[in-house]
């Protein structure tokens, strides 16, 4: 049986997995403040549905899972699902990325279930701040899950910060001194053009900058090797002198990480996107509730491998590529 290799030479081991494109936050760089419409439910993958394709996927070399949404903690049984996906064999990393809000409640419980690793969005530091990004005021609750997160043992704590010139990159300084506090891995992700195109236009910053303005106030970073994820991560990682924690910097716009790409995106509907930025997808549910085998599943893998594109373009076409949504594609 051959590995999942892409016409690159690109080894596809990990799949991101939307469980739902549902969310209970309305983040201005994310949807609209009335919310979107979303999929229906009969629509939804089943947790059986995902994980049969997972399980083909693991067969051909698939090694690493991350759960995503939407909001994945606001679909009921993500716990049992965490579960059967840690029994899979061939998935040896479970990861999951959430804003935390019902992390305070569910934490021991992923944690026991076999999840690994834990991506936390949290854009401000400042709760005020953070309420206008997010439309809810609800910082006390994400903080909390994050602290609940840390005391269960989920090790290292990944948190997402998607800066916007003129939002929140005022606070870049303040995110830097909490790798100084805690052991987390605090990673600024330059702003996809996502939802807004003017607004995209207006609070983008390319990350040289930022990384210019960091050395300047704390001196050279120290690259940190083995942080990525699997080794294989976009981040570019460093470490302040004597830091728990470790700084990333994902350029996921200016500096492209197109030629090392190991992933694919499984929507909440079924669809395999071989690309965050590309139209292309692979209908998946149409064939599994039409009753089709395992090797049919291998053989619509072959195509989003045949179709996976070499390179993203964003720096070319980045408002032809925009993204209507990110909140249904899993990120």
């Amino acid at each position: 049986m051959s590995s999942l290799v892409d016409p690159y030479s690109r080894s596809i081991t990990y799949m991101r997995v939307s469980v739902t494109d549902r969310c209970n936050l309305r983040c201005v760089y994310c949807m609209p403040e009335e919310g979107l419409s979303w999929t229906p439910t009969q629509d939804i993958l089943s947790y059986d549905e995902l994980l049969r394709i997972i399980r083909v996927a693991a067969k051909r070399g698939l090694q690493k899972v991350r759960i995503t949404g939407g909001e994945p903690l606001v679909r009921k049984g993500i716990v049992g699902f965490v579960e059967q996906v840690n029994q899979i064999e061939g998935i040896n990393e479970i990861a999951l990325t959430t804003n935390a809000v019902f992390l305070k409640e569910m934490a021991s419980d992923l944690h026991k279930a076999g999840l690994k690793r834990l991506n936390i969005s949290l854009d401000s530091l400042d709760p005020k701040k953070f309420s206008e990004i997010v439309r809810r005021d609800i910082f006390d609750m994400v903080w909390d899950g994050i602290e609940e997160a840390e005391k269960v043992g989920f090790e290292p704590i990944k948190i997402n910060v998607v800066l916007q010139q003129g939002v929140n990159d005022h606070e870049v300084v303040d995110f830097v001194n909490l790798t100084r506090r805690k052991p987390y891995h605090v990673r600024f992700i330059e702003y996809m053009p996502c939802a807004n195109w003017e607004m995209w236009k207006k609070t983008y910053r390319p990350f040289q900058a930022v990384v210019d303005e960091v050395e300047t106030r704390f001196g050279h970073l120290i690259p940190v090797n083995g942080a990525n994820e699997g080794n294989n991560g976009p981040a570019e990682n460093f470490r302040l002198p004597g830091a728990p924690g470790v700084l990333g910097f994902i350029h996921a716009v200016s500096h492209d990480f197109c030629d090392t790409c190991n992933r694919v995106r499984l929507t909440a509907d079924g669809q395999i996107r071989p690309c965050l930025f590309s139209e292309i997808a692979v209908d998946f549910r149409e064939a599994i509730r039409n009753g089709c085998s395992d090797e049919e599943i291998e053989g619509l893998l072959d195509q989003v491998l045949y179709v996976k594109p070499l390179y993203h373009e964003l720096d070319v076409n980045a408002e032809e590529k925009m993204l209507p949504t990110m909140v249904n594609l899993g990120g």
